[in-house]
Order: C-alpha cells, then structure tokens, then sequence
C-alpha cells in the first residue's frame, strides 16, 4: 500500500433497531471519528444503500483513503435473479451496464453520506462494476483529506 494510505476492513452487518442507517445510536450527535471508524461507517453506509435497493449487499466491503481520495472496494454482493438470468443467457454486457446505470442514479446519495461522515465535499464520484470477480468501486474525490487520515505534505 502506498505511503500515506490508510485502510480499513470493514465485516459489514445490517443497523440494529436502536441505530440510524450508519450505524451511529439513534439521536446521539455525530462526533468526529478515528480513522478506522471513519472508513467503517463509509463502507457500512455504502453496503446499506446497497442492500435497501438490491435487496442485497455485498459480503466484504472495505474502504481506503489516499489523500483527498476516498476509494470503496465492494465484493461478492451476488447477482439478482434478473441479472443472473441475463448473463445466463450470455449478454454479461448488459449486466455490467445495469450496474453502471445503478451506480449513475444512486450517486447522489452516495456523495451525500461520504460528505455527512467525514465532513468533505465530494467533488467527483466515479463508479466501476466488474462481474468475474463480482467487485464494485466508489471512489471519491473530495476538496481536502478527512481528518487523521491521508498524505501528510513535507516541505523541503
């Protein structure tokens, strides 16, 4: 891993009742976070987004930060039925680009749980969907590194 890289592995479970959809206890105030927890609530938040629309989410989801760059890696979030019907009918193609479709339209709330948890603004969201491998990437640019975590600059 790159110097200056931070990474969390993050074993995603589904809010409990007494929680909000990032995890955090119902009503309590959000305070800054270490870093590690930092990178879990993002993925946590992610996998949850995820799971509301497919009906399912991914089983690893871990998130990396680099600088101002914020990247989740999700895997092996399965294939819905629909989709598995269409590759087994030999047009992965389309799969990929239902996701990347999914991926566009749900951006937004994407960005607004990135900049919620670490006090950013998202400046760029960019999404990829890989089937074998069953992998997702969102990555985002934000206007600074969240705090504690990213490359430190060094003058000379």
């Amino acid at each position: 891993m790159p110097a200056g890289a931070d990474r969390f592995e993050s074993d995603i479970q589904m809010p409990s009742p007494d929680r909000d959809a990032l995890g955090e206890p119902t009503g309590a105030a959000r305070g800054s976070r270490s870093g590690g927890q930092l990178l879990a609530k993002i993925s946590t938040a992610i996998v949850s987004i995820m799971r509301e629309h497919y009906g399912r989410g991914p089983t690893r989801a871990k998130t990396y930060v680099l600088d101002d760059i914020i990247v989740c890696v999700l895997r092996g979030s399965g294939f819905t039925p629909l989709e598995q019907t269409i590759m087994d009918s030999g047009d992965p193609d389309r799969v990929i680009a239902m996701r990347h479709d999914f991926q566009r339209v749900i951006a937004g709330r994407y960005k607004q749980v990135v900049e919620e948890l670490t006090g950013r603004n998202v400046l760029a969201c960019l999404s990829q969907a890989h089937l074998d491998p069953d992998i997702a990437i969102e990555m985002f640019l934000v206007d600074r590194p969240p705090e504690g975590l990213g490359a430190v600059d060094h003058a000379p």
